[in-house]
């Protein structure tokens, strides 16, 4: 990570927000708003793809966290199978973000998060982004929790 980087926490919230806003779903919002800090390009954005819609609008874990978690693997992660001390950490990191993500809003389940029915199963097809739904929807205001939630960790961690 670029770690001269200032963390500011609402500029980090707003650009998630404004990538759910262009169309992105929640997972790629986040990733998409911290790309830059890790060098990486589109096809990161293209792998968080599968976890809109709480991963693959099966209404799971919610994108916005997968996104979150996506980026703490940058951070903590290590590509070694063997490098179990990077795999405790990465995780005990993943747990922390939850946490917070639940403690936040609730739940970190989507259908939770969306008012809907355990266990509604719906079609692949992504709802249409209308005013409508950007207004009976609370997934830009996941977006913005689970940026400022990750900024916050990166300032902690940086100390900026």
């Amino acid at each position: 990570m670029n770690k001269a980087i200032e963390i500011d926490e609402e500029a980090f919230a707003a650009s998630g927000v404004e990538y759910f806003k262009k169309g992105y779903n929640c997972s790629q919002a986040v990733v998409a708003a911290f790309a830059h800090l890790y060098d990486l390009d589109e096809n990161i954005i293209s792998m968080a793809s599968s976890f809109g819609g709480g991963m693959g609008r099966l209404r799971m874990t919610c994108g916005a966290c997968t996104g979150m978690f996506m980026l703490a693997g940058f951070e903590t992660g290590s590509p070694d199978p063997k490098d179990l001390v990077s795999r405790n950490h990465n995780y005990a990191t993943v747990q922390a973000l939850g946490n917070e993500f639940k403690e936040e809003n609730g739940s970190m389940i989507c259908a939770d998060l969306l008012g809907l029915r355990a266990g509604t199963v719906e079609p692949p097809k992504p709802a249409e982004r209308t005013a409508e739904y950007y207004r009976t929807r609370p997934c830009a205001k996941m977006v913005e929790s689970a940026c400022r939630i990750y900024a916050r960790y990166l300032k902690q961690k940086y100390g900026k």
